[in-house]
């Protein structure tokens, strides 16, 4: 009964966020509302349960996920993200124009969600195809892919920093193992969108571009900087505690490495890059207001998460899928399931994460590697795919003058081989390192 109970509040999130448009936030608390009660908990060990695994996930993720998008609001604010696309098609050429977009998408989706990224650049692509005579479907799905690779791949972005405090992954660990799957993930998308190109030719929209930003932007270094220093210092911590490490016992390079203090130092880089236009305290409440959404649901995730533990969906899941040897596939499975069905990625990482998270000792994967590994795996099935019931999918069709069927067969079809990809490499990783 609770297996069918877990089969009905599968539907039943992905119902809500679809036919309703019933925030996933509201939807996971019912679920775990349903969970509980068809599990046998009592009334009051529900709403405890539920609470503490709402306040828990949030202890260990929330400043986290607050002080990434308050980093992205200054690089989207500052003109950085623009400047950093503009210096890269100038180093790598007009000629390669697409993969200079995917990796500037690559670049900027780390602390910046996707959607918001393509907004941001999608100027840059229109003067770009107008420029060189590209059509915008190579530009597009170029940047539309390198944007998704690290927004399902790289912490500190929401979705697979959620994932890791659920399963108990090392942040560290996943931005290294999440680097490696994304570069060749980017770049499987950048292939596709050169390939597919020549054959949906798309023109950009004649309008004036506007003026995006009231100050100079500021020069490339600087606009890497807070990106590229809390990255260093996360993945360095992360090494310096591993045991064999070449930094034993380095009490500060893992203080330095853990994710609050090196995004808050992220935060005061992204400080230097204002030089005019609003305070400080606007650009952060920018940032702020575009976190606060999905805090609620990563809380909202883990609360079910904690609600399926308390029932032990666990042991009745791993004797379903004793016989079955998985491994790592069945989270890109359940994860894949969950992102074509409502659309959302990061929705769809979070609530597999919370799924998976009783199976770890049953699919092998309890090991610090195999947890990170299974992070990379849950964000390989939630590229997979983006079609009309995802914004981001409307986003890159609407800002690149795309109609329909060209949008499907270009950037959907593209993120199908992104997952794809993302999925083998990260076989091949557990094969080596599990």
């Amino acid at each position: 009964m609770v297996l069918f109970a877990l089969i009905f509040v599968i539907a039943l999130i992905v119902l809500m966020s679809t036919r309703f448009k019933i925030s996933p936030f509201l939807s996971l608390l019912v679920a775990g509302l349903v969970m509980g009660t068809v599990g046998g908990l009592e009334s009051a060990q529900i709403l405890k349960t539920l609470t503490q695994g709402f306040g828990n996930t949030l202890q260990s993720i929330g400043i986290v996920i607050a002080l990434g998008t308050i980093i992205g609001a200054y690089l989207e604010k500052s003109g950085g993200a623009q400047r950093m696309a503009e210096t890269l098609v100038r180093r790598i050429g007009d000629k390669r124009s697409g993969l200079a977009m995917n990796i500037t998408g690559f670049i900027v989706s780390i602390p910046v969600f996707c959607d918001s990224g393509f907004v941001i650049l999608s100027t840059l692509n229109r003067a770009i195809s107008r420029k060189t005579g590209l059509s915008m479907t190579v530009l597009a799905v170029a940047l539309s892919t390198g944007l998704y690779a690290t927004h399902v791949f790289v912490p500190p972005t929401p979705g697979p920093l959620a994932a890791a405090a659920t399963l108990g992954a090392d942040v560290g660990l996943v931005i290294i193992f999440g680097l490696m799957v994304a570069v060749p993930s980017a770049l499987a998308g950048w292939l596709w969108a050169e390939w597919i190109g020549k054959r949906l030719v798309t023109r950009p929209v004649l309008f004036e571009d506007p003026k995006d930003t009231p100050q100079s932007p500021p020069n490339f270094a600087r606009s890497l900087l807070p990106l590229g220093v809390p990255i260093f210092l996360i993945a360095l911590g992360s090494l310096s505690s591993q045991e064999g490490s070449v930094f034993p016992g380095s009490a500060i390079l893992e203080f330095l490495g853990h994710p609050v203090i090196a995004l808050m130092i992220g935060v005061i880089l992204a400080m230097t890059l204002k030089s005019s236009g609003p305070s400080h305290a606007d650009w952060m409440q920018s940032g702020l207001a575009q976190a606060g959404s999905i805090i609620l649901i990563t809380g909202a995730g883990g609360a079910f998460g904690t609600i399926l533990r308390e029932i032990q969906i666990g042991d009745l899941l791993g004797n379903a899928f004793s016989g079955w040897s998985m491994g790592i596939i069945l989270p890109f499975i359940v994860a894949a399931f969950f992102k074509t069905a409502q659309g959302s990625s990061t929705v769809a990482i979070i609530t597999t994460a919370a799924l998976i998270f009783p199976l770890l000792p049953t699919l092998g994967l309890a090991g610090a590697e195999a947890r990170a590994l299974t992070v990379l795996a849950i964000g390989a099935g939630a590229m997979t795919v983006s079609h009309a019931n995802d914004s981001y999918f409307w986003v890159v069709a609407q800002f690149s003058n795309m109609d329909t069927a060209t949008a499907l067969r270009s950037h959907t079809m593209a993120t199908l081989f992104q997952g794809i990809t993302g999925i083998l490499l990260t076989s091949i990783l557990w094969l080596v390192f599990v």
